[in-house]
């Protein structure tokens, strides 16, 4: 049976509440999703809120029924208790807790997907939760986190995510492990660069080819740049000299996609 929540103080409140910093999700494992369209993503995906948290009037509604039925624990709250617990004015009927996870970069199997993802330092969840968004569109098989990237798990890069957190497999590493891990099998390493003058389109990408993308303000380091297959750009033909890390995540992947869907024609 759901239990009814009433106050801003009640200790649960504050517990869930404490998951939008990263050391109480660090130290609970745990992490928020907030909205129905986020949590209905998780359903299918086969992965069941530890916690739900929605509002009384959503009870009739068949999606939250769902959710209620595999949810560990549901608790019935306000509004403004939803809201404080997710940090939105408006995060909608349901918040949900869920069990974080990540897959070890052993346990990747390259040969489930031709497009992977790769990004390094990558501070802003904002455009973690959109890289993984553009992953689960072109049917990538997951994002490989290196070195120090925000956190996956954040509040605001679930939500960027629109769900896509739970339908890419997410590993973390450091550089000597991705590139260990990486030539010990097939896979082309593509680096988005300004240090090369070879054009984004020119070259025929091998499968699988693995997509890497730097740090929003630094970009890739030269070593780090030294050890791709092939280092490429896109023409900036304003004022700009580059494109937002999500978005030349985007144009990348979608040359990649439509080469490997005009090879099978």
């Amino acid at each position: 049976m759901p239990r009814e929540i009433t106050g801003f103080s009640n200790p649960l409140v504050k517990q869930v509440r404490s998951l939008r910093e990263k050391k109480h999700r660090r130290a609970s494992g745990l992490f928020l999703a907030e909205g129905l369209r986020i949590l209905t993503e998780a359903l299918e995906a086969g992965i069941a809120p530890e916690m739900l948290w929605r509002t009384p009037d959503s009870a009739e509604h068949p999606l939250v029924q769902k959710l209620e039925a595999v949810a560990g624990e549901t608790f019935v709250t306000s509004a403004d208790i939803l809201s404080k617990l997710s940090g939105k004015d408006n995060p909608g009927s349901v918040v949900g807790v869920y069990r974080e996870f990540a897959t070890p970069l052993a346990q990747l199997d390259r040969s489930v997907a031709d497009i992977w993802i790769v990004a390094q330092a990558l501070r802003d969840p904002g455009n973690l939760g959109t890289i993984l968004r553009i992953g689960d569109a072109v049917g990538a098989g997951g994002l490989i986190l290196v070195d120090d990237c925000t956190d996956p798990f954040s509040v605001e890069a679930v939500r960027a995510s629109m769900g896509a957190i739970f339908t890419q497999s997410v590993a973390l590493a450091s550089w000597a492990e991705f590139i260990a891990w990486l030539r010990s099998g097939p896979g082309q390493l593509v680096g988005t660069s300004l240090n090369t003058e070879f054009d984004y389109q020119t070259p025929r990408y091998a499968a699988p080819t693995f997509v890497l993308v730097g740090n929003e303000a630094q970009g890739l380091p030269g070593a780090y740049e030294a050890d791709c297959d092939l280092l490429v750009k896109m023409p900036m033909r304003g004022k700009a000299d580059s494109l937002n890390a999500a978005v030349a995540c985007g144009v990348m992947a979608y040359e990649v996609l439509n080469q490997q869907r005009r090879g099978g024609k």
